[in-house]
C-alpha cells in the first residue's frame, strides 16, 4: 500500500503538504476528510488518527498526526532538494525558530481573525466590529514581528531560497485573503515574498491549492453537518461573549 494523505484544502497545514508534495513529485493517494461534514470525526478516521484532525499520513501500516512532524517525514523519507530544510546547520535553525514560534503567534492570531470573518457571521449573523477591530489589531502585531524578525530583506525566510518556513506561513496569510482580509494589499514586503513563494513551488499548484479557501466566503450554513454547526457555535461563544 502507498502512501496516503489526508487533507482537506480548508486547511492550512493541509494546503503545506499537497503543495509540498506535488511540487516535489512526492506520489500519494489523496483521501479527502471534508471538515464541514465532520468526516474527520468519523470512527473510520479516528483508526488513521485518533486526534481526530487533519492532515494525517499513512504509509503501509505506519500512521502519523501533525504538519509539521508530516513534513519533516516526507523530506527525510524522500531525500527532497536541500533548500526545503536545509543541512547547513544555522540555515536549519533559521527554519526551526520559525516553525516553533509561528504556532502560537501568527496561527494563533490569524485563526481568530477567519473565524470572526468567516464563520461567526455565518453561525450568528452577527459580526460585532469592535471584536474584529481588536483581532485586526492582535493580528498586525505579528505580521510587524514576522516582517522584522523572520523575513527582514531576505529574498525568504532563511535565505535565498524557499523553504518549509515559507511554504508554512504563506498557507496561513493565505488564509486571511480568503476571509476577505487581505493583508498583501497594504503590506508590499510581505506581497513581493508571497510572489516569490508562489513562483517557487508553481503559480498553477498554488492557485489550485488555493480554489478552496478563496471561495470560503461562499458557505452556507446547511453546506455543514448539524454536528459542526453546533461545534462551531460553542466556540464562537467564547470569542463573542
Amino acid at each position: 500500500m502507498g502512501l496516503e494523505l489526508y487533507l482537506d484544502l480548508l486547511s492550512q497545514p493541509c494546503r503545506a503538504l499537497y503543495i509540498f508534495a506535488r511540487s516535489n513529485n512526492i506520489p500519494f493517494e489523496f483521501k479527502r476528510v471534508d471538515l464541514m461534514k465532520g468526516q474527520h470525526r468519523l470512527e473510520e478516521f479516528r483508526k488513521v488518527n485518533l486526534l481526530m484532525q487533519v492532515p494525517a499520513l499513512k504509509d503501509g501500516s505506519f500512521t502519523l498526526a501533525e504538519s509539521i512532524a508530516i513534513l519533516l517525514y516526507l523530506v527525510r523519507k524522500f531525500k527532497t532538494p536541500d533548500h526545503w530544510y536545509p543541512s547547513d546547520l544555522q540555515q536549519r535553525a533559521r527554519v526551526d525558530e520559525y516553525l516553533a514560534w509561528q504556532h502560537t503567534r501568527i496561527r494563533e492570531k490569524e485563526r481568530k481573525v477567519f473565524l470572526l470573518k468567516v464563520f461567526l457571521p455565518l453561525i450568528t449573523g452577527e459580526l460585532p466590529p469592535e471584536k474584529l477591530q481588536g483581532a485586526i489589531e492582535e493580528l498586525n502585531v505579528v505580521l510587524n514581528q514576522f516582517e522584522e524578525k523572520f523575513l527582514q530583506d531576505k529574498p525568504f525566510i532563511a535565505g535565498k531560497e524557499v523553504s518549509l518556513a515559507d511554504l508554512v506561513a504563506v498557507v496561513e496569510l493565505m488564509q486571511l485573503v480568503g476571509a476577505g482580509h487581505n493583508i498583501f494589499e497594504e503590506r508590499p514586503k510581505l506581497a513581493a515574498w508571497r510572489k516569490r513563494v508562489e513562483e517557487a513551488v508553481g503559480k498553477q499548484l498554488f492557485q489550485e491549492a488555493h480554489q478552496a479557501i478563496l471561495n470560503v466566503k461562499n458557505l452556507t450554513a446547511d453546506q455543514m453537518a448539524p454536528e459542526m454547526r453546533e461545534y462551531m457555535k460553542q466556540m464562537l461563544l467564547k470569542p463573542v461573549s
